[in-house]
């Protein structure tokens, strides 16, 4: 996960997010929608947790995915097969990437295409690197270790390929890209003593902005997953989101809403990220909504395992993969 750019919350509106946090209670819903049994207008298949769990698993029993490791080349074909595996039209996208201390990063987009040939086109995207560093470990000997990422990187994916799987078995009536981004976590460790540089997170997402795998590729809207895995998690409406793609983002948490994961989705504003959404909008005009956890109680505002060791399998909770999943299920399968 990038590097964030808080906004800082009134205190009477961070103590209304929170009281409305407070009141709402997950366990009554953590079941809910997994029947796929909505009122939407369609039939949505089902989201399966626990398939989504175990594809979570696999990426993090590579080891970190660091762009140039073997855990990361060996992750990556992983990547490729199962899209391939659940039907789609694959496209690998290789690229070298400057990172802000000049690494010169072995990066590759991974970008899987459902009925190419419909103009009507929804996007999917999430990271799937994880970070090289733990700079918000407290000890410092720890933080120039990769990361596992198991919820920064790797939960998003996993819901992803659960929803390639469902795509194979049952086409939406529009056709859907799913884009795993390279080399997103490699921004400037809080650490680092050189010179500032822009724009050092989320390089797969410039790459691709600036050349993507369609020429003059476009898509109604774009959703984005990141750190939606995680026990607990709440999925606050991203601030840049809501300026750019403001309908996409009322669209899904009605959804949300509507199917019984509201305690996941409270509708109140959270912070402004620097995330990969970002330069879908910015490069491509595609407006794209970011799902991604926002904690007001934590001092990061994205839990205390961001960016440190704790980022592994024991946050990752399947009832919060099922929320995530279904909900961007009953949206895509309900536009026409």
């Amino acid at each position: 996960m990038k590097r964030k750019h808080t906004l800082i919350i009134p205190l009477l509106a961070m103590l209304a997010i929170h009281f409305a946090a407070c009141g709402n209670s997950k366990n009554s819903q953590t079941t809910a929608g997994t029947k796929a049994e909505t009122r939407s207008n369609v039939e949505v298949p089902a989201f399966h947790a626990d398939s989504a769990y175990q594809y979570v698993k696999t990426q993090c029993d590579f080891g970190p995915r660091v762009p140039g490791t073997q855990a990361h080349r060996d992750c990556g074909e992983y990547l490729v097969q199962k899209l391939k595996q659940f039907g789609a039209k694959v496209y690998e996208q290789p690229a070298d990437l400057i990172a802000y201390d000049n690494t010169i990063l072995k990066a590759r987009n991974i970008i899987a295409s459902y009925n190419p040939d419909n103009r009507r086109r929804v996007l999917l995207c999430a990271h799937w690197d994880s970070r090289p560093y733990a700079d918000e470990e407290k000890d410092k000997a720890k933080q120039q270790k990769p990361i596992l990422g198991a919820n920064d990187g790797a939960s998003g994916v996993g819901v992803l390929l659960e929803i390639a799987r469902q795509l194979q078995q049952k086409a939406p009536a529009i056709g859907i890209d799913i884009i795993l981004f390279d080399a997103e976590d490699y921004g400037i460790p809080t650490f680092y003593r050189g010179n500032y540089k822009p724009d050092t997170w989320c390089l797969g997402s410039q790459y691709w902005g600036r050349m993507p795998h369609v020429s003059n590729y476009n898509a109604r809207f774009g959703i984005l997953l990141d750190m939606v895995g995680g026990r607990g998690a709440t999925f606050y409406q991203e601030r840049f989101s809501q300026r750019t793609a403001g309908k996409y983002v009322k669209k899904i948490w009605e959804a949300a809403h509507r199917i019984g994961f509201g305690s996941y989705f409270p509708k109140e504003s959270g912070t402004e990220v620097t995330d990969d959404h970002l330069y879908v909008y910015q490069l491509r005009q595609i407006p794209c909504v970011d799902i991604i956890n926002y904690d007001p109680n934590s001092d990061t505002g994205f839990g205390d395992f961001w960016h440190t060791h704790a980022d592994n399998m024991d946050i990752i909770d399947p009832a919060t993969l099922q929320a995530v999943g279904q909900t961007v299920l009953e949206v895509i399968y309900n536009e026409k």
